[in-house]
């Protein structure tokens, strides 16, 4: 940990742990199911593998999360830090409105997107979907969602399998569809997002994943 607060106060105590940087997306990244080094590194990619080795070191130390068989897991004090992370989500939503560019990154969207699939709601089988962001130059413009019984991956590359449904527009507009901001109709409605394929595949396409609980959240006017 870093330098101590030197004060009694709780809340002093607890901050010398979690106010340190990228804890609490550490914490994050385990309430949402990452428990691999590689999943939790994919989660927060400009994250060096050095300083996340060192923020697991502390969080095992401090007793928030113990490791078993290459998985890291929370322990009884690291979910009890549910709520409040969830909370500062709620907040975020609701104050720290704009993104800025920097903001926008495809890789951690649609991860993010991935391991909220709701297999349930896709159609049995593999379905693809390929992602076509008209505002990222290069090749990290074109993105594949493969999902099969439950599993969902994301490749940056081609994989060669029928594509079910394309979403064809900017990452700044499905990332603010992704975080509640605006729905997927008013997205398509405005034309920054549009949908081809089968016509049942478009309208079940939204049902397919499975919002984050702080996106319904309700902004200030």
């Amino acid at each position: 940990m870093g330098a101590g607060y030197h004060q009694f106060c709780p809340v002093a105590k607890a901050m010398e742990l979690l106010d340190e940087r990228w804890t609490m997306l550490v914490l994050r990244e385990l309430m949402a199911g990452s428990d691999r080094f590689n999943d939790l590194r994919r989660g927060l990619p400009r994250m060096s593998p050095a300083l996340l080795s060192k923020r697991l070191q502390q969080l095992t130390g401090a007793g928030l999360v113990r490791s078993e068989d290459g998985r890291y897991v929370l322990t009884e004090a690291g979910f009890e830090l549910a709520p409040i992370v969830n909370a500062i989500a709620v907040w975020g939503v609701r104050w720290i409105g704009e993104l800025g560019d920097a903001d926008l990154d495809p890789k951690l969207l649609l991860w993010d997107m991935h391991r909220r699939v709701d297999h349930e709601a896709v159609p049995p089988g593999r379905s693809v979907v390929h992602f076509d962001f008209t505002d990222v130059p290069g090749p990290a413009r074109y993105w594949w969602m493969i999902i099969t019984a439950g599993a969902a991956d994301v490749c940056d590359d081609d994989p060669g399998f029928d594509v079910t449904v394309t979403v064809n527009g900017t990452l700044r507009r499905l990332t603010e569809v992704w975080r509640g901001d605006v729905s997927w109709q008013h997205a398509q409605r405005d034309g920054a997002l549009r949908v081809h394929g089968p016509e049942h595949m478009r309208r079940a396409l939204p049902a397919w994943f499975t919002p984050a609980p702080y996106t319904t959240t309700a902004r200030p006017v």
